[in-house]
């Protein structure tokens, strides 16, 4: 299930939003009082879904907020907040802000506003993930990390893991993994590559290593497992 961040700015308690029943629209709220360094910090690390920033009448400190996620997150983010100025939309538009909730409207509206703006990132993952795996498959050879890719991107690496683990269920280190000893098996099976050039061709520099993993994978040493495809 996905997870959402309620940043609740101000003073004003969100009791309501509680009693909200956000399975529903697949996701687990967990609710923020706190604007500060703690907040973005919790964006990076927790692989968050969605944002929504209850602005509670300072629209000013909301969209500094949403300024300072942008600059570290891709993160869908709705907003609540009366503000109807026209210098304020066109900031949140400017902030790719992806919906704007008046705070008057009945909580209700928050939720149907959450899930319609989590089934269309639903959709955008699934075609992000679909991108990282095609890139996988072409790079094998190269050393590929979750932070190159996240950069390639322009994802936040923990906020695509979790997206990759939820897709997959699996981290992106063991479909990695998985990728490069299927196609060593499929170039022992199919070629006369030496041992060393096919742990080249899957992203091993150091033979040893390559070994080791292999064996690790199928339980038989990539010499074994050569002779045992042959006969």
């Amino acid at each position: 299930m996905s997870k959402l961040l309620y940043i609740n700015l101000g003073c004003c308690s969100d009791d309501t939003l509680r009693l909200q029943d956000w399975g529903k629209c697949g996701m687990n709220m967990e609710i923020c009082d706190d604007d500060s360094e703690v907040t973005l910090h919790r964006i990076e690390e927790n692989g968050y879904s969605l944002a929504v920033i209850n602005m509670n009448g300072s629209p000013k400190k909301g969209l500094e907020l949403c300024g300072r996620i942008r600059r570290i997150s891709r993160l869908p983010i709705i907003v609540v907040e009366d503000t109807m100025e026209f210098a304020f939309i066109r900031k949140a538009l400017q902030l790719q802000v992806s919906d704007y909730v008046p705070s008057t409207l009945p909580a209700e509206e928050l939720v149907k506003s959450v899930a319609a703006v989590n089934a269309n990132q639903r959709r955008t993952e699934d075609d992000v993930i679909h991108r990282v795996k095609e890139y996988v498959g072409k790079k094998l050879h190269e050393n590929i990390t979750l932070k190159d890719i996240s950069s390639k991107f322009h994802f936040n690496r923990s906020y695509l893991g979790q997206k990759f683990k939820n897709h997959e269920n699996m981290s992106f280190n063991e479909y990695l993994f998985i990728q490069r000893m299927e196609r060593a098996k499929m170039l022992l099976e199919q070629t006369d590559l030496k041992i060393y050039e096919i742990a080249n061709e899957v992203g091993y520099t150091e033979i040893d290593w390559f070994y080791k993993r292999f064996k690790s994978y199928t339980g038989v040493s990539a010499n074994e497992y050569r002779k045992m495809v042959a006969s």
